[in-house]
């Protein structure tokens, strides 16, 4: 059993804290107090959870994190999820464009089972493509065209996530394989 540190939690309760001023759009009184009261219970419910590692290589701290990173990272992610919305709308519009709907396999090495629900969250994310399963190191992701998967397939998604965690640029994307579906 892992013990949390006070960094950890601090930044738990911040991020639910924040999550919850945005969500609710109130920021009187009433509503900071019940914000707070709902963030601890929250908290004070999946504190045994947080406790448990799953995974050999799970997160022991959010200390790991390269939180300047992070902050690149989400507005890069944003411009990318805009740009495949685009794509797809576009596909959507001219629906004589042919779609070629495929399964992408590919190993990822990427140095944590965080760092790898982070990659899985974020093609989900983007449109036009779905992770459908990851095993160990293995992700299965269905892509609406070849466009979709583009990212996976340079390294730059892959890559990304792992600056989140690492300085070093090395390749993270290998056996790559394409299933068409038509």
């Amino acid at each position: 059993m892992n013990k949390l540190s006070l960094f950890s939690l601090t930044m738990s309760f911040i991020s639910l804290m924040a999550f919850w001023l945005v969500m609710s759009g109130f920021f009187g009184i009433i509503h900071i107090t019940l914000g707070i009261i709902s963030v601890a219970s929250v908290m004070f419910v999946n504190y045994k959870l947080k406790t448990v590692r799953f995974y050999d290589d799970d997160m022991d701290d959010l200390g790991e994190l390269r939180f300047a990173r992070a902050i690149y990272y989400f507005f890069w992610m944003f411009i990318q999820v805009l740009k495949a919305g685009f794509h797809v709308v576009g596909i959507l519009v001219r629906p004589k464009m042919p779609v070629n709907t495929s399964i992408v396999k590919f190993k990822a090495d990427l140095p944590s089972a965080h760092a790898k629900m982070i990659l899985g969250n974020s093609i989900t994310l983007t449109p036009g493509t779905l992770t459908l399963d990851i095993e160990g190191d293995e992700f299965t992701v269905h892509a609406l065209d070849d466009y979709s998967f583009q990212g996976i397939m340079d390294d730059s998604m892959p890559k990304q996530v792992l600056r989140l965690f690492e300085k070093e640029d090395r390749p993270v994307v290998k056996d790559f394989t394409i299933t068409r579906n038509n």
